[in-house]
């Protein structure tokens, strides 16, 4: 009877520790990993970036357009899923597009102009990756705005 209380009074102490201490703890982890991948992003961001085009530009998106090229610009914001936690980087990009042969886009005069985007990254299981999406007719900063019930502002610094 005696060692069962004992166990109940530690299992109460630890909870009552995590209540205080949980958050705190939590917000800290998040930082620490957030710093690790702003800088682990920064040394693979050309890669990334090849990548992101390969996969984007075998996706068919828009339709009836062939991806020519990616002007990768400087600016980048991060956030983070307020769901799951996860961290993504929206990076601005301009897209370059010629018009698929036979298609319906094919005699469009704007298909060759650069469409402004911001490519999205996303950092799962400590590695960095890019399903090829790009939100196009926006720049990091928008993206984020724009998906702000999904995603909060994460500092890079």
């Amino acid at each position: 009877m005696e060692t069962a209380l004992i166990i109940v009074g530690v299992l109460v102490a630890i909870l009552a520790v995590l209540l205080l201490f949980g958050q705190p703890l939590l917000r800290w982890l998040q930082r620490k990993q957030a710093k690790q991948a702003f800088e682990q992003f920064r040394v693979q961001r050309e890669q990334l970036e090849a990548k992101f085009f390969d996969l984007a530009s075998r996706l068919g998106k828009p339709r009836d357009l062939r991806w020519l090229d990616c002007d990768w610009q400087s600016g980048v914001t991060f956030g983070r899923d307020v769901q799951t936690g996860m961290l993504t980087a929206f990076v601005a990009v301009n897209i370059r597009f010629e018009a698929v042969e036979g298609g319906d886009m094919e005699f469009v005069e704007a298909v060759g102009l650069l469409r402004d985007a911001a490519a999205v990254f996303h950092y799962q299981h400590g590695c960095w990756g890019t399903g090829g999406r790009a939100l196009f007719n926006m720049n990091p900063a928008d993206a984020l705005n724009r998906l702000s019930d999904q995603y909060e502002p994460v500092e890079a610094g």
